[in-house]
């Protein structure tokens, strides 16, 4: 992005201030509001300020009881997976507890800009996920950038999604109902697993979960340009999320298995669910995903709830967010059973 149109100097003709969101043609849920307000806002130029701050915010919501470690209806295991090359992904496995038969699984990538995350960033969403569908849930820790850029997050999802395929269904898993999931930066991967999935002969996914995905680089669209200030995300950030995870100064041409809206051909791909946030930078990279989805033949199920922002779902205590969560598991029951 170039001049006038970088995110990172436009301004908002309605800045959006979560004390006052009768600026805005649709208010911030209430709730999520209340949750705004005490969102620490951190530059995403500082990767190691990020990773503090997300280890700070598990902490807090431990304390608030806001971060559910455990669950008697759900078997959680750690263990490591080897790519076979010398690389090895730490993954946590959760299962029904009480299930012997073969189940469907979902392999869930985490969000957080490429930078940061772990297995404990979004273990609430994941033991609720399992709980809820009766799935087997796998949340992968990928590599993550600057020190790992593209195409290593992505390379150690393919070595889970891979496991899965086989040695997986000693975990339970039947091998044949596979869907993938995640969140923002998790959503590139998604998107990206299942082109590469399609493009390298790997046995498809059965469905993609793309919750406010992240899928192009060339951030040009109106709500990047526009939301330059909004909660828990912005389109500043977005500019430090691209350099960090493609590299700054970047020149040639961009790999759509690390920016999928690049993609020439969605055709021959899942099923997809994409799920957008009113007040997100990323929302119209993210519903044009889901529309040429469609184009190309796709079944593709596009949902955008109004009044929250990036992340909503998993940020504080709101009806909306605990809707949207439930409609995820419903949708994965329907999809993959």
């Amino acid at each position: 992005m170039h001049g006038d149109d970088d995110p990172a100097t436009t301004a908002l003709a309605h800045p959006i201030d979560p004390a006052h969101p009768s600026s805005l043609a649709h208010p911030i849920d209430p709730a999520l509001r209340r949750t705004a307000r005490l969102y620490r806002r951190i530059d995403h130029a500082d990767p190691l300020a990020v990773r503090r701050e997300a280890a700070r915010r598990t902490r807090l919501a431990r304390l608030a009881g806001l971060w559910t470690g455990t669950d008697a209806r759900v078997r959680v295991r750690d263990t490591v997976i080897d790519d076979g090359a010398g690389g090895r992904v730490p993954v946590r496995i959760y299962r029904p507890a009480g299930v012997t038969e073969a189940r469907p699984a979902v392999l869930f990538l985490h969000g957080g800009a490429f930078l940061s995350g772990d297995l404990d960033f979004e273990h609430p969403r994941c033991l609720e996920m399992c709980r809820e569908t009766g799935f087997v849930v796998v949340a992968a820790d990928y590599r993550l950038a600057p020190e790992h850029p593209y195409p290593a997050g992505l390379d150690d999802s393919v070595t889970v999604y891979r496991w899965l395929l086989g040695p997986g269904a000693a975990e339970g898993v039947d091998t044949s109902r596979i869907a993938v999931a995640g969140s923002s930066a998790g959503g590139a991967l998604t998107a990206a697993l299942c082109l590469r999935s399609r493009d390298e002969g790997i046995p498809a996914p059965v469905f993609q979960m793309l919750l406010y995905p992240v899928t192009d680089d060339r951030m040009d669209t109106p709500s990047m340009v526009a939301f330059t200030d909004t909660p828990a995300w912005d389109s500043r950030n977005c500019v430090h999320m691209w350099n960090h995870y493609l590299g700054p100064g970047r020149t040639g041409a961009v790999s759509a298995y690390a920016a999928p809206a690049r993609a020439v051909d969605l055709s021959g791909l899942p099923p997809a669910y994409v799920m957008t946030a009113e007040y997100d930078p990323l929302r119209d990279e993210g519903a044009a995903y889901a529309r040429r989805l469609t184009a190309a033949g796709v079944p593709t199920e596009l949902h955008q709830f109004p009044g929250t922002f990036h992340a909503f779902d998993t940020l504080g205590q709101a009806a909306v967010s605990d809707r949207a969560r439930y409609e995820h598991y419903a949708v994965l029951r329907t999809a993959v059973n």
